[in-house]
Formats: structure tokens, sequence, C-alpha cells
């Protein structure tokens, strides 16, 4: 794994320098769209809207829709006024119990691996999270922005998880089901169901079969001969590969601004002259 950011968790006194990785990653397959005729590559351009014409990459800005449909325009100079933080420090605000933070509020996860000295410090704040059943409520500066996240224990290593806002959290409204309850007959019947299939939960039980059934299919066609060799796309930027052929061009743009033959023509001119001596010769030795 690489260390995506490093940094510091400070609680009181304490200072733990610390290296921070992704815990995750994602396995979904990943398809490109492709012409079904020859396996090219889709490519797509940036257009603007109004005038249909493609906009390059240094003139595209961010733009802010209102509920009304209007857009409002953002520069960098109204970026560098918003409240940011480049800080390099995780900032414990308190330890809570573990069961008060709701996962769903929970986002992304990271490792926390610490510095060679700071080994002891690390051990201790992952004991003492272990022993008192509690995650750390942090604030934390990733990409300059400001978040919150939790510290917790996971196989022995500190995890930061980085928490959601609280408005970013959906309310459900769904009536027709708060004032519903079961009756004491269904939920026996419930518990003696749930009783069949109760048991450990055991992560290496579960997997993703459509994943393992495509990459089977995958091989399958490649054992086959089933692969097109898509060819080279086209270069579409305008640039000449060929730097002497581009220089030639350009020596012959440049001489034909000044009025001046090209080589080849001067090459013909010559022999012309000479051709034209030669029949006149000619011409005085018959009379």
């Amino acid at each position: 794994m690489r260390a995506i950011w490093k940094g510091a968790v400070s609680f009181g006194l304490v200072n733990v320098p610390v290296r921070l990785y992704s815990a995750t990653e994602n396995h979904d397959v990943q398809f490109r769209q492709v012409h079904r005729e020859d396996g090219g590559r889709i490519k797509y351009q940036r257009v603007c809207s109004i005038d249909g014409q493609e906009v390059a990459y240094d003139d595209i800005a961010k733009g802010y829709e209102t509920e009304d449909g209007q857009m409002v325009v953002l520069t960098d100079e109204d970026f560098k006024d918003l409240p940011t933080r480049s800080t390099k420090e995780i900032a414990v605000e308190k330890f809570v119990p573990a069961d008060q933070v709701d996962p769903m509020l929970l986002d992304k996860s990271y490792y926390l691996e610490p510095d060679k000295s700071a080994t002891k410090p690390y051990v201790l704040l992952r004991d003492a999270l272990e022993k008192q059943e509690r995650m750390a409520i942090v604030t934390v500066s990733i990409r300059t922005r400001m978040t919150m996240a939790v510290l917790r224990v996971r196989d022995g290593v500190i995890v930061m998880q980085t928490m959601l806002w609280p408005d970013e959290v959906r309310t459900p409204d769904f009536g027709s089901i708060e004032t519903e309850h079961a009756t004491d007959k269904e939920l026996a019947m419930a518990d003696v169901l749930i009783e069949q299939l109760a048991g450990d939960y055991d992560a290496g039980e579960y997997t993703d079969e459509y994943a393992e059934a495509l990459d089977s299919l995958v091989k399958a066609k490649v054992e086959g001969g089933e692969v097109k060799a898509a060819p080279e796309a086209k270069d579409e930027s305008g640039e000449v590969v060929d730097l002497l052929a581009a220089l030639a061009k350009s020596v012959e743009k440049a001489k034909a601004a000044r009025g001046e033959a090209s080589d080849g023509e001067a090459d013909e001119k010559p022999a012309k002259k000479a051709a034209a001596k030669k029949s006149t010769a000619r011409k005085k030795a018959a009379s």
C-alpha cells in the first residue's frame, strides 16, 4: 500500500505522527464504451451547449445551478475566499461511547500507521480506545476541506473513518408503516425463524458471484481468440509527428512566402535551360 497523506494525531499534549492508507478498494468490474464493429474506444468532447463549440480545458469553470435554473459561474478568486484548512493534524475533539456513533454517518475508511518513533503513543491510544470501548471524534483536513471523522480500532490497527455531516443523512418518510406493529403471535413465529437462521458473521462465506462469472467469461473469450486488436486511434491534435517532415514543410512555406522556388523547382529550371541550349545548337548546325 502507498500512503496518501501524512500528518499527526493530537490529543491533549500527545502527538502521534502517522501515515494514512486507503483501507478499502472497489472491485466492481469496469467496462469501456467501444465501437461494436472494431472495438475502438469511444471518445467524448467538451462541447458548449449554447454555441456548440468544443471548449478547451483551460476555459472550463465551475458553475452552480440555482433552483430556478440560473447558472452562477465561480472563479478561482471566489474559491480563495472560502474557509479551507491545509493542516496536517488529526485533532481529537472528544472520546465517545462506540454505540453512540450511528453507522449511517460513517463514510470512507483509512488505516493509520505510526512513524517508527511514534509506536509507543500509537499503541497507547489504540489500547485505551479498546479498553474504554470508545471512539475518538476528530477533525481532519483532507484535500484542503475540513471534515469530521472517528478513530476506532480494528484488528489491532487504528482506523479513521470520515463522517457525513448530519444534514447529509436523509430522513425517511414512510407514513404507512410508522403506526403499524406486529402481533405477539407474528413476533413469536419470527423469533423461531430468526433462531433457525442465527449464526456468526464470517466474511469468507460470501463471494461476488457476478464478478467471478464475468472474469471466467472474459478469460474464455481471450483463450478462444475472441479478441479485437483495435488499431491506433487517429491523431486529431493536428501535430506533425515526423520532425524532419515538419521542418521540410516549414522551409517550403517560408520560401513560397518570399517568392523563392523550392528545391525541386530550382533543380528543374537549370535542366530546362540546358535542354533549350542543346536544341538551339542543333538548329544552328542544321542550317
